[in-house]
């Protein structure tokens, strides 16, 4: 019977390292959240009436920086906000700098949801930050994850590395409107979100730290690519180059 019990033990303990390896660096999809929360101690911190304007859609700023991305679909220009979330951006822009993502793929792709990538071995189960270590999060309540959002992906609380995602998701659904004004969404947020759509169920559950501002065409072509298994495209989605060019 002891060796029964030896099998059985070693059965549930690979059960569960397989499961912390499927959900590393994982993006929840809707039916996965459904519920939205605010993080009320930054809530608090930052004043209910601070936004007047959403900074993912004003002109880039002096204190805002700018990339392209370069894939074999096309290229991305995208604007990150480093005051807002200084460590996520000094961590994506270090790694552009040293070529990081250079040749990595887009591993997992989910049409009317996201495109994701960042992870050097093309699994979703690698990649880690500038400092070689998991590093928190940052959230604000200046930005969210509205479509053309640039987000970490994590594997829960302050598990952020280098793997990141841009939300393809379009409309909103409609009954997500009460939840975001009764969870204490900024108002000019769920207009937002209602007019050009996104994923508020991520919000203060993955950093975002920055926002397309050309090149959607590209993420929704990405995002229509066919996979297999895993959301994993059946022919590769390639980040050819990061450039800087503010």
């Amino acid at each position: 019977m002891k060796w029964k019990t030896m099998i059985l033990l070693l059965i549930i303990l690979l059960g569960a390292a397989i499961w912390n390896l499927y959900i590393k660096d994982k993006v929840f999809q809707s039916g996965d959240q459904t519920t939205l929360k605010l993080d009320q101690t930054i809530k608090e911190k930052e004043g209910e009436d601070k936004m007047t304007v959403l900074p993912q859609f004003t002109e880039v700023q002096g204190n805002e920086r700018l990339v392209e991305m370069v894939t074999n679909k096309g290229s991305i220009q995208i604007k990150l906000f480093p005051d807002q979330a200084p460590k996520a951006v000094e961590n994506f822009l270090t790694h552009a700098e040293n070529g990081y993502y250079e040749g990595i793929i887009f591993h997992r792709v989910i049409n009317d949801f996201m495109i994701q990538g960042g992870d050097p071995t093309g699994t979703g189960m690698g990649g880690e930050s500038i400092w070689g270590q998991s590093f928190e999060d940052e959230f604000t309540m200046d930005l969210f994850n509205f479509r053309g959002a640039l987000s970490m992906a994590n594997a829960g609380p302050g598990t952020n590395g280098s793997q990141f995602f841009i939300v393809q998701k379009g409309a909103v659904e409609a009954n997500l409107k009460g939840q975001m004004e009764q969870a204490g969404y900024p108002q000019e947020a769920v207009e937002k979100y209602m007019e050009i759509g996104g994923t508020p169920w991520l919000d203060h559950r993955h950093t975002v730290f920055g926002q397309v501002t050309e090149g959607m065409d590209v993420v929704d072509d990405i995002a229509t690519t066919k996979v297999g298994p895993n959301d994993k495209p059946v022919y590769d989605v390639v980040i050819e180059k990061i450039n800087i060019l503010k």
